[in-house]
């Protein structure tokens, strides 16, 4: 266990942050103060911290003081010093025989290095500021004389960017800096150590910690061991996804890949996209790029109301409509192909929020305009994909992973049947699986050639996904039938129930990652009804 020496100047809430949060498991072994009516005496009693205090007494001089603190801390066992508001700068009597010690700083260093840098940050008007915490080194000459320029000069550990607001006063901006940056920079730094990742280079005047450096990369499969994101807000939007809700977007300037944040609203006049439209609008989106053919999918609540490629975008738009056109009403469409007048006069014929594309024919984009309230969203070139990560805001942190950028093909395929699938069930089974990725969980996708026929989406049972995608394509789909149909499930199906309902419906064909205890159940089951079955050996989980 990693034990620590906090030296106090008044309330100590920092040491305080740290010992209730026992980053790395650390623990606080006394803390000392040079006040003696310092608050933080108090707050450690009441948390059973041994506490000492050595005040400056009259004609005592800085390193008369510090061999004093030395002498009362002696007695104590400890790994790591860490200042709070000690309003004393070290020198080297000190700092030569202790253990490392940090001290944080209200602002981002180097800038705002003196006693006020709330203040000094307010009247510079600048809109960021923060903490820093920095290793403690010595500022004072050989007589002990506080030499200004090195005060603060320790080669820093971390930062954490903290914003300014309009109206704030220095009590505000104080207090956000402390709660907002001091409460999350220090405990980190402190976990750092407590895990043996920082290499402290005194001489160098250099301070590493592997995974934290700009643009590197962890041990964790790549994963940062922290991560920083900025974004600005774009616009205030009406509201979030209920009325009662409030909501803007931010934008990443730095976003090199095609998005709806970027992409230009073309029909002026019309009203802005609403918090519901860019999250529907960029699942949409993220769906047609997984295809190099002409694609088209029309996008309901994030689920894909039906999706399909073809030889040209407008065949692409009417195979993905005809698989649940009532669904697609009030929809979102996504082409991964320039917009023409065919398509455009398709999409026109019944009523969608937005339609997004990498471009229009000018005759495209007089049909399109005329719908008054069917936004039109030039994405612009689609390109690569650039964005390793994707993240979700949890109450108390996010969640960070990888995107899911898996791409199967057909000799990825396990054919574990004794009925071998045909060319064309193949290929219908690789459209499946990269469309079924943008599938709520439970998913299940129903295709045939290289468009969707029913989606059964976000169930809380596998086999009830399968009802609802066989009851789509039975009474939603116009011209289609599950009859001769691809099944695709996103995860290994636990019983044979969901191969059952398969055959019920007519389906010939099964794509799915296998994995559950019951696999051999579940293939006999589909060498019963006739049909083929591969393995992927990969799930793909959509739960967002």
């Amino acid at each position: 266990m990693t034990r620590l020496a906090g030296l106090a100047g008044n309330r100590g809430r920092n040491l305080m942050n740290i010992a209730d949060r026992a980053p790395g498991g650390v623990e606080l072994g006394v803390i000392l103060t040079n006040n003696p009516d310092a608050p933080v005496l108090e707050t450690a009693a009441e948390r059973d911290i041994p506490t000492e205090v050595v005040p400056l007494e009259d004609g005592m001089d800085r390193r008369a003081h510090e061999e004093a603190v030395n002498a009362a801390l002696e007695e104590y066992d400890y790994d790591l010093v860490c200042l709070d508001g000690y309003m004393r700068i070290l020198s080297d009597t000190f700092l030569d025989v202790q253990p490392t010690t940090l001290n944080v700083h209200p602002s981002l260093l180097p800038a705002f290095p003196g006693m006020d840098a709330w203040g000094d940050a307010l009247e510079a008007g600048v809109s960021v500021t923060g903490c820093t915490v920095h290793v403690v080194t010595d500022a004072t000459d050989e007589e002990g004389n506080v030499v200004e320029g090195e005060v603060d000069g320790g080669p820093i550990l971390t930062q954490e960017p903290v914003p300014i607001y309009d109206g704030d006063s220095a009590a505000d901006l104080k207090a956000r800096v402390l709660y907002d940056g001091e409460f999350r920079a220090y405990p980190r730094a402190v976990k750092w150590f407590a895990e043996g990742v920082v290499d402290v280079d005194l001489e160098a005047g250099e301070v590493s910690v592997p995974g934290d450096a700009s643009g590197s990369e962890s041990d964790d499969d790549g994963l940062p061991a922290r991560r920083l994101t900025s974004s600005d807000r774009l616009a205030t939007l009406r509201y979030g996804e209920n009325p009662h809700q409030n909501a803007a977007v931010y934008a990443d300037y730095t976003c090199e890949e095609a998005s709806v944040v970027h992409a230009d609203q073309l029909n002026e006049g019309a009203k802005a996209l609403s918090y519901n439209n860019y999250n529907d609008a960029d699942g949409a989106l993220n769906l047609i790029k997984e295809f190099d053919e002409p694609a088209a999918a029309v996008i309901k609540h994030t689920n894909p109301a039906g999706c399909a490629t073809a030889e040209t975008v407008a065949d692409a738009y009417d195979r993905a409509l005809s698989t649940d056109p009532m669904s697609a009403f009030g929809g979102i469409v996504a082409l991964n192909r320039e917009c023409d007048a065919e398509t455009a006069e398709a999409i026109t014929d019944s009523f969608k929020e937005v339609v997004v594309a990498p471009g229009y024919t000018d005759v495209a984009l007089e049909v399109l305009c005329e719908k008054k309230n069917l936004r039109v969203l030039d994405v612009g070139d689609l390109g690569a994909q650039t964005e390793r990560f994707t993240e979700k805001p949890i109450v108390g942190g996010r969640l960070v992973q990888e995107r899911d950028d898996q791409h199967v093909s057909v000799d990825d395929l396990e054919v574990v049947t004794e009925r071998e699938p045909t060319d064309e069930q193949l290929e219908s089974m690789v459209f499946a699986w990269q469309t079924l990725k943008h599938v709520k969980s439970n998913g299940i996708l129903f295709t045939k050639g290289t468009e969707t026929v029913g989606v059964g989406m976000g169930q809380v049972s596998r086999v009830d996904a399968v009802r609802l995608a066989a009851m789509k394509a039975e009474e939603h789909a116009e011209g289609k039938s599950a009859e001769g149909a691809v099944m695709a499930s996103d995860a290994f199906f636990p019983f044979p129930d969901g191969l059952e309902e398969a055959a019920k419906a007519g389906i010939e064909a099964v794509i799915q990652p296998g994995g559950s205890v019951n696999d051999d159940d579940v293939i006999e089951a589909a060498d019963e009804h006739g049909m083929t079955m591969v393995f992927t050996g990969q799930r793909s989980f959509r739960h967002d």
